[in-house]
């Protein structure tokens, strides 16, 4: 997931602002999206006809997929980024790749992975062990043949509903028709201009696409046709607000209320709708806003002659359709546009690079060859070349050639390495996928980077870098056979191999990382296999579904480098795992590489770096954005020095009874589900498996939850204990009318529709959304689902077979509707929470303790009634399997709330997205984070780099966006001539007495008034007995007042000091670090 920002996310997020587990691995669940509703119902053509004959044009080149279908549990992560529509224009998408070195590899492998129709890879040359540095489809095996066809078999394991094949001849402009989609990686500049000049006019244009990775540094440049429409160009869901006020005037001004804050821009178009009063702006024209505010805004329209507003009303904002106008290669060279930074440290560095770029294709034209490594002949002929091409530039000319920089540029200029190619292989596969969908904004034009801060810190000798006939040659030609010995003895951590593991794994095999005597690479995982990883986890297959992550990743891993010396374990990393991961085991390494998923492991290895002092890089992705940041002993601060703040919960009263939005229904549906069907169920096991402690604990307990916990015992067990299936169905029944009907007869009896506040204000005032009771009907498909699932789960609890007739619609409903439903009458002395700052639901009573006990008498009671084995099965909620019903309660539940509450209501996958929670992934993103850590790591594995030379990254490749910058570095903490930052830890050794602990603080100038260990206090001066203590050891004083227990790979114990100086100033020192063995 996308943990944080980096430091220089925040400048990022301004410039954004302004502009599952299978059953079984060969199950299937089918979408039919013929009939679902496009994401971008939203957006809406712009007034000229033409903008619509524009979108007609695209639609015509995006073409029409023959596959009807989505297989979503393989591509849940992905739908949740691109939606149906998208991910069916890239089903009907045709690619052609050329050029199967590194780069084309890893576009190949993105494409494949997203699902588009075909992808043909196109190459001429042979396979030579050079490649083997960045391409991770050729083994040595492989030499000497066809780059395409060595291709074609591992990278069509890697999805068979894409059709792979290779071409191996000279390439026509008569080959490029039949594709939405050409790609050249390896292609000289007067034959992309050919290939380009024919796609740009063919009709419908053929999206182009030149990439190029040359050592350190890489270019991108796109031509999508005269004229492209981005249908979407952000893929952020449209925002929305719940009014709270409109003027009558022209330039009507409207406030929202300030549950959130407003996220529209001068400009935006929106649409209204459920306004109450001003009712003439519910006519679904979007209308345009100026002056946005957190909450409100200025409609550009006269309200005067309106109704005047009553209450209600939503507003939303209405995503528009952009046209582009993508000029061919021939004039983009000499009119490039403007550029796409991706580093403001390096302002003047693209036109530069869009020079170099030039010079390196004519060099390579007229020597038949690429500039040879270390060769200083070479180098000066490429800055010859760059100076005279400057010198013709006119407007475009580059006032200082960096000679230095091109030096670099030229020795690297043959070498694809392979965090390069990764890197570059995210970006334009996610333009690919923009040029099949119009989904996200493509890249206009230009896209220059470059790395050469990642080159060793001390000069390298061109006989470091002649070739050693290795597979490691390529990268020895752009940082020296020394280096590349560095990155063979690395000892590596690699927690997690999920998405962003496997593709670490992948390119620190081909870096030849931990392939050396002295190196070894450990990872671990606790996770197994699902079929939704496989669209993005490109080590694993669907024969290996259910098996560890960790061990076939590593296998995998192995297959692409032999001699990676890798092992796998599945144990989470964490405090009950240091056993495992010892102190030895910290200290012996080089580099940790986080991958990944949840907060709070992060922070845990985090300090486990931060206290051993070892390099952390850090990464993460959320849908098409990634950050990644590089925790660094003494030069950066610490991934846990900031935070991003608590994501906003809902009030508990909110979701029980005020919902007002479709999340509040699903975090209610699932809270039910959880209730119902796991928690209740659990309990009664816990109360059948030990009653008699189980009642003790109840009574000893004697508050309100233990009240409530066993009420629905008594439930479970007694009135609504199921004895057949009818009895299933009849609960399901009765829990529709208590859910849908009584409780909100209830709600609407204790606060009418016309009840006022404490102050006089209307009660039922936005955000509140007043709710109407349903009434059940078997002729409504969704209800009758929504009973027969609940039935059926219900039934699974309770061991009851279901039977074969609740799958004829008919006959579930003639069975539900013999349910007696008694009439509902409420009650006046009902108490319904609406304190926003209430925890729980659940109030006290004086009587709490006698209930309890009368209702473990009825506990007994049933107990006796049940054979003694009699044990419920308790449902854990799993999204990912659409044959378990589970969504299917969980959204029917969701959706008859929002049905009461006039919430519009979600499908069944939209749903899963928002009560699974599931992260939205696509492999692009991940294959660009992991490209630029590892660049970071050939800094961290050379030693010598300074902060200035380390960059934090957060990117989003649908705006796109690049955002680099420095580390923040670590808050210094200064003592007289002594100064440290939070990576510093203080070591006394020799096993030390209380006495000489603070003898030996005291000799610093500090005066320690309080020693702690864990929560314990072992000295405070404050406390006379405490100077008993004095000549006693401290791991001794650990033991007995602390009770710490130190096993035999222990060798030290922490202790916190708190310390004042000579003045009483209070002085935060280092964690103390006591050795007694």
């Amino acid at each position: 997931m996308l943990h944080k920002r980096a430091s220089e996310a925040v400048v990022a997020n301004e410039i954004i602002s302004s502009d599952l587990a299978s059953s079984s691995p060969i199950k299937r669940r089918r979408i039919d999206i013929t009939d679902s509703a496009s994401e971008n119902s939203s957006i809406v053509a712009s007034g000229s006809s033409s903008g619509g004959s524009v979108v007609q044009q695209r639609d015509m080149a995006f073409g029409n997929s023959n596959r009807q279908e989505i297989d979503e549990d393989l591509h849940s992560r992905q739908l949740a980024v691109y939606g149906r529509e998208t991910m069916r224009r890239l089903f009907a998408s045709n690619v052609l790749i050329s050029g199967m070195h590194g780069l084309g590899a890893e576009i190949a492998k993105n494409l494949i992975l997203a699902g588009v129709k075909s992808v043909t890879l196109h190459d001429e040359r042979v396979v030579e062990l050079w490649d083997l540095s960045s391409n991770f489809v050729f083994s040595e095996d492989d030499v000497g043949k066809n780059r395409a066809d060595a291709s074609v078999h591992k990278l069509q394991d890697l999805n068979n509903a894409v059709v792979v094949s290779s071409l191996t001849t000279s390439l026509t402009k008569e080959h490029l028709s039949g594709f939405q989609v050409v790609v050249f990686s390896d292609i000289s500049l007067e034959k992309a201009i050919e290939f380009n000049d024919y796609c740009h006019s063919h009709q419908p244009p053929i999206a182009f696409v030149k990439a190029d990775v040359r050592g350190l540094f890489g270019s991108v440049f796109c031509d999508f046709g005269p004229e492209f429409t981005v249908l979407d160009v952000d893929g952020e869901e449209p925002h929305t607000g719940i009014i709270a006020s409109i003027s009558n005037e022209n330039q009507a001004f409207i406030s929202c209320v300030d549950d959130e804050r407003l996220e529209f821009q001068d400009g935006d178009l929106v649409v209204f709708s459920e306004v109450e009063g001003m009712t003439e702006l519910n006519d679904g024209k979007p209308r345009k806003i100026k002056s946005a505010r957190p909450y409100s805004f200025t409609l550009e329209e006269d309200t005067t002659g309106y109704g005047t507003y009553v209450k209600g009303g939503i507003v939303t904002q209405v995503k528009q359709p952009k046209l582009l106008n993508f000029k061919p290669l021939r004039e983009a060279l000499n009119d490039p546009g403007d550029f796409l930074f991706s580093d403001f440290s390096k302002f003047d560095r693209p036109p530069l690079l869009h020079l170099a770029f030039q010079a390196l294709d004519r060099f390579t034209s007229e020597a038949g060859r690429f500039p040879v490594a270390g060769s200083e002949e070479d180098a000066q002929q490429l800055i010859s070349i760059a100076t005279a091409i400057n010198t013709g530039q006119g407007d475009l000319k580059v006032d200082n050639v960096d000679h230095k920089l091109l030096r670099h540029f030229a020795f690297g200029a043959k070498a694809v390495l392979n965090p390069m190619a990764a890197m570059f292989g995210g970006i334009v596969g996610q333009e690919v996928v923009k040029a099949c969908s119009g989904k996200f904004h493509p890249l206009f034009q230009f896209f220059y980077f470059d790395s050469v801060e990642s080159l060793p810190s001390e000069p390298l000798d061109s006989s470091d870098v002649a070739p050693r006939n290795s597979r490691y040659d390529a990268q020895i030609s752009v940082f020296g056979a020394k280096f590349q010995q560095k990155l063979e003895d690395a000892k590596v951590f690699t927690v997690g191999s999920g998405a962003l593991g496997c593709e670490f794994l992948k390119n620190m095999a081909l870096m030849g990382v931990s392939c050396g005597d002295q190196g070894k690479l450990t990872v671990t995982d606790d996770d197994i296999i699902e079929k939704s990883n496989l669209s993005r986890q490109f080590l694993f297959r669907d024969w290996n579904i259910g098996q560890a992550k960790s061990t076939v990743a590593a296998s995998a891993a192995a297959a692409i480098n032999p001699k990676f010396n890798i092992e796998a374990l599945q144990n989470r990393v964490g405090a009950e795992t240091e056993n495992v991961f010892d102190d030895a085991f910290w200290e012996n390494l080089t580099v940790v590489v986080n991958a990944l998923d949840n907060v709070n492991a992060r922070l845990y290895v985090d300090s486990r770096c931060l206290y051993f002092q070892k390099p952390l890089l850090e990464s993460g992705t959320l849908g098409a954005k990634c950050n990644t940041q590089m925790v660094i002993p003494h030069l950066t601060e610490n991934y846990g020095a900031s935070r991003d703040p608590p994501e906003k919960q809902a009030p508990m009263c909110t979701v029980h009874s005020f919902p007002h939005n479709i999340d509040h229904c699903l975090t209610w549906a699932r809270s039910e589900f959880e209730g119902l069907l796991e928690k209740t169920p659990a309990e009664v096991n816990a109360y059948l498996s030990s009653p008699v402690e189980y009642t003790n604990s109840m009574m000893s307990a004697g508050d309100a939850q233990a009240r409530d916990t066993l009420e629905r015992i008594v439930e479970c067990l007694d009135k609504e204990k199921c004895e057949n299936f009818q009895d299933c169905l009849t609960w399901a029944r009765l829990r529709f009318e208590d859910y849908f009907v009584n409780r909100v007869k209830q709600l609407i009896y204790t606060f009418p529709e016309d009840a006022a506040t404490s102050t006089g204000a209307p009660f039922w005032s936005a955000p509140k959304r007043f709710p109407r009771p349903l009434q059940y009907s078997s002729s409504d498909p969704s209800l009758l689902n929504f009973i027969t699932a609940t039935a059926i789960l219900r039934a699974e609890t309770f061991g009851i077979p279901v039977p074969e007739w609740t799958k004829n619609p008919k006959a579930a409903a003639e069975a539900i509707d013999n349910v007696i439903v008694l009439d509902f009458e409420p009650r006046k002395d009902a108490k319904i929470v609406t304190d926003e700052k209430a925890t729980t639901l659940t109030t006290a009573s004086v009587d709490d303790a006698a209930v309890i006990n009368d209702l473990i008498a009825k506990i007994e009671k049933c107990r006796h009634n049940l054979s003694p084995d009699f044990r419920m099965k308790p449902i854990q909620f799993e999204k990912d399997d659409d044959t378990n019903y589970h969504m299917d309660v969980i959204a029917g539940l969701a959706n008859m709330r929002a049905r009461n509450y006039s919430i519009p209501e979600v499908d069944k996958l939209k749903a899963k997205f928002i009560a699974g929670r599931i992260i939205p992934a696509i492999a692009t993103s991940t294959a660009m984070a992991t490209g630029l850590v590892c660049l970071e790591l050939y800094k961290v594995l050379d030693g010598g780099h300074k902060v200035e030379a380390y960059r934090n990254t957060f990117a989003n490749l649908a705006l796109p966006l690049f955002s680099m910058a420095e580390p923040v570095p670590p808050k210094v903490v200064k003592h007289r001539d002594m100064a440290w930052t939070v990576w510093d830890r203080w070591v006394l050794k020799g096993n030390p007495t209380l006495r000489e602990v603070l003898q030996w603080l005291e000799d610093k100038g500090l005066n320690a008034y309080s020693i702690s260990c864990g929560s314990c206090l072992l000295f405070n001066s404050m406390f006379p007995r405490h100077k008993e203590r004095m000549d006693k050891k401290v791991v001794d004083l650990a033991r007995d007042i602390a009770k710490v227990e130190l096993p035999p790979y222990r060798r030290h114990l922490d202790v916190v000091v708190a310390c004042e100086d000579d003045d009483d100033n209070d002085v935060d020192i280092p964690l103390v670090s006591i050795y007694f063995r």
